[in-house]
């Protein structure tokens, strides 16, 4: 999401102590289970202090899934779903930032899980601006959106006597992300 305009850039790192990458999924067609990726690397910059300029980049290692169980951890770093020593990564390059209301975006954008990439978009919320104790300035974001793993070949299922699926295919995607602002490039 590029400017023709030679502005000066901005760069905002995410505040890992403050943000979340997490989704959640159905199990047993009855319950959620919750996790979050613990890692993750991002590239930011906007065109002056305008986030509807953004480039964005996003890379999160798939190996520091949690989902509160490490047997379930295991089963989803193996090759039935995220095949984590094959691809250790999922990336988003965001594409356009589009306002919606006045602190409601939507953000288009291609979603890279083990190897394929799809186009997807991601519903955001601007929670807004605040400097901090220290002098840092800071935004915060909630990215929320909806997608189906099949789409990304993560296929693995049993289905049950009683009908229905052990794992539902929609996965929720919700992230809290707090950024904070770096210098002018």
């Amino acid at each position: 999401m590029k400017t023709s305009e030679t502005l000066i850039k901005t760069k905002w790192v995410i505040d890992p102590a403050h943000s979340e990458f997490g989704f959640k999924v159905k199990h047993l067609m009855i319950t959620n289970v919750k996790g979050v990726f613990r890692d993750f690397q991002t590239n930011i910059y906007t065109s002056g202090d305008d986030f509807t300029t953004a480039e964005i980049e996003v890379r999160i290692n798939t190996e520091s899934i949690d989902t509160g169980d490490e047997k379930r951890d295991a089963h989803l770093k193996s090759p039935d779903f995220f095949n984590v020593e094959t691809h250790p990564q999922i990336i988003f390059i965001g594409k356009k930032l589009e306002r919606a209301k006045e602190d409601t975006y939507i953000l288009y954008g291609d979603l890279a899980i083990r190897e394929v990439t799809i186009p997807v978009k991601l519903d955001v919320e601007f929670a807004g601006r605040m400097t901090d104790p220290y002098g840092n300035e800071k935004a915060g974001f909630v990215v929320e959106s909806k997608i189906s793993r099949k789409e990304w070949e993560l296929n693995l299922n049993t289905t049950l006597e009683t009908g229905g699926v052990l794992v539902g295919d929609e996965v929720r995607i919700s992230c809290e992300i707090q950024m904070i602002k770096q210098s002018n490039q």
